[in-house]
């Protein structure tokens, strides 16, 4: 068979023999191993027999002789599944698509699909760097630039490129964005970061100054291809936080003058409401009332979904309305939230029935909230970033802030969590008492006083340590369930869920037997972590595995064959 010529590229230096590689794949003669005709599994549950058997079916359909003339090279570890962007790759998933993709298995079906994406992202980088040079190109005609050649530069692409007015104009502000994060328009070109990733880095950074930008876009760069957009947002903003924590508030405090609450159609005929630029507290406080208040209702046989629920309480608070109004008709004997019978009225507002603020019922519900900052934040000693569960990072005035309403509670639990020199997780202790307030000033106004209360309040605490590496089970149970310092154990050393890329909190997750129980697995800190219920089924269902070679280190094996490790997320420092 013939190859296509292989241009020149910054693979040259990686894969010296990749021609030699390429052409092996496409031998005749090439004897395929038993590895290789099974599809690289690992693991096939018994009980699924049947339904590999099916999915193996016909596997060798478009195949010369039983091996694949082109996919072989896209299976884990394969020449193709490493080769990075251009037309060499663009040629050979342009072949393995002649081919045919039913004769691929699994493991190189996915291979192709990592080769795609790595080809979108070298063509969202070539687009870039089209724009970008367009808008040079016109900055340098124009005598000056200003909002009409802005205008001119975006109307230009929206012709050519048939967009919308608002899509030109943000095509064009990421080229712009770009221009300052050589990082990230070096990883669009080679495949490792896409254009979703490269938006996350160009807004994160936006409020520093461009040598900063640079600097922590290049600390990211080669990461972010493993990081969800979801895990890349929060990182970057932690950092951004970290290097200049002045500089973020003033960006924050200036967005407020943007605060709005914006309406608009949904394309089902239905309608949005959303309130922008808020205070972060003030937010999540809102958010987690909203939901203790949705919870209470279905508690009591309200019919739908949390969020649908939610939905319905928001609307109600803000139109006026008692979200009590959800519940079903209320039948002797029947008992609402805050006492009410026979579908009394229960305070759904600021104001109980008798107008003030302190009356019963879904009034009182507050949520709770899961405010994690580090202690020096606590005592004033610094503005280093916390963050709330489920909310993302948050600078250390807003978490004194959260922090003050925690304290004024009398129904607050507090815990601290001790970190090793990488930010995870080694001990954890549940207090009974707060340490007091959180001190309001910055690093300047920390005083003797508070740290000296801190430690006393921290000398009182009894601290459990987490297991490393081998486990000598202290805190195993014979029951299925964990008991209460296990379960806080667990849920301190993996703060979300344990499914790659997954942010759902801990705290809202099953605790899952690795190895399950009723097959011998242990109820110890070896063997459990937090699975969000969606995670949970999917790890019961045929061809996943998942294993726990050390605590805390989770491997999950997926059908197609290949697998990936999550670790312990770290701490905010």
């Amino acid at each position: 068979m013939t190859f296509p010529d292989l241009p020149a590229g910054p693979w040259q230096d990686q894969e010296a023999d990749l021609a030699a590689e390429l052409e092996a794949i496409g031998e005749d003669r090439y004897e395929p191993s038993d590895e290789d005709l099974a599809g690289a599994w690992t693991d096939r549950p018994a009980d699924c027999a049947d339904w590999i058997g099916d999915r193996d079916a016909g596997l060798d359909d478009g195949r010369r002789g039983g091996v694949p003339v082109f996919g072989r090279g896209f299976a884990e570890g394969g020449v193709l599944d490493r080769l990075g962007p251009g037309a060499a790759l663009a040629g050979f998933s342009q072949g393995v698509l002649d081919e045919g993709l039913g004769g691929l298995s699994d493991d190189e079906l996915v291979g192709v699909l990592r080769a795609s994406r790595r080809l979108a992202a070298w063509q969202d980088g070539v687009e870039i760097a089209a724009v970008a040079e367009l808008d040079a190109r016109r900055a340098r005609a124009a005598a000056r630039v200003s909002s009409v050649t802005d205008g001119q530069v975006s109307g230009e692409l929206a012709a050519a490129l048939v967009l919308t007015g608002r899509s030109a104009e943000c095509l064009l502000g990421l080229a712009r964005d770009l221009a300052r994060l050589p990082a990230v328009r070096g990883g669009l070109l080679a495949g490792t970061i896409d254009r979703a990733r490269a938006r996350v880095f160009a807004e994160e950074v936006a409020g520093l100054g461009d040598v900063a930008a640079a600097a922590v876009a290049a600390a990211f760069t080669a990461e972010a291809g493993s990081l969800t957009t979801g895990q890349l947002r929060a990182a970057l903003r932690a950092l951004v936080l970290r290097i200049d924590p002045a500089a973020a508030r003033r960006r924050m405090t200036r967005a407020r003058g943007d605060a709005r609450v914006e309406a608009w159609p949904e394309s089902s005929g239905n309608a949005a409401l959303a309130g922008r630029e808020l205070p972060a507290a003030d937010a999540i406080a809102a958010d987690t009332r909203l939901t203790a208040i949705a919870r209470a209702l279905k508690d009591a046989g309200a019919p739908g979904t949390l969020d649908q629920l939610r939905a319905g309480v928001f609307a109600a608070l803000l139109a006026g309305r008692d979200p009590q109004a959800l519940l079903p008709p209320a039948t002797d004997g029947d008992h609402h939230p805050g006492g009410g019978q026979h579908g009394q009225r229960a305070a759904a507002g600021p104001g109980d029935p008798g107008g003030h603020p302190g009356g019963a019922g879904l009034a009182q519900l507050t949520g709770s909230v899961q405010l994690i900052m580090p202690a020096a934040a606590w005592l004033g000693l610094s503005d280093a970033p916390g963050e709330a569960a489920g909310h993302g990072p948050l600078d250390a005035w807003a978490c004194r802030d959260l922090a003050a309403r925690l304290a004024a509670g009398r129904g607050t639990r507090w815990s601290v969590t001790l970190t090793g020199p990488d930010g995870r997780a080694v001990a954890h202790a549940n207090a009974r008492a707060g340490p007091g307030p959180p001190r309001h000033g910055g690093p300047a106004e920390g005083h003797r006083g508070g740290r000296d209360d801190y430690r006393a309040w921290l000398a009182g605490l009894r601290f459990g340590w987490l297991e490393r590496q081998t486990c000598r089970h202290p805190r195993q149970t014979i029951r299925y369930q964990p008991g209460n310092q296990l379960r806080a154990l667990i849920r301190a050393r993996q703060r979300r869920c344990s499914f790659p890329g997954c942010r759902r909190p801990a705290a809202g997750c099953d605790l899952d037997h690795t190895v399950p129980y009723d097959q011998g697995g242990r109820t110890c800190e070896c063997n459990l972590s937090p699975l969000c219920r969606t995670h949970h089924q999917v790890k019961q269902a045929c061809g996943w595995t998942l294993t726990q070679p050390e605590p805390g280190i989770l491997t999950w094996t997926t059908p197609h064959g290949r697998s990936y490790t999550v670790t312990p997320e770290p701490y905010p420092a």
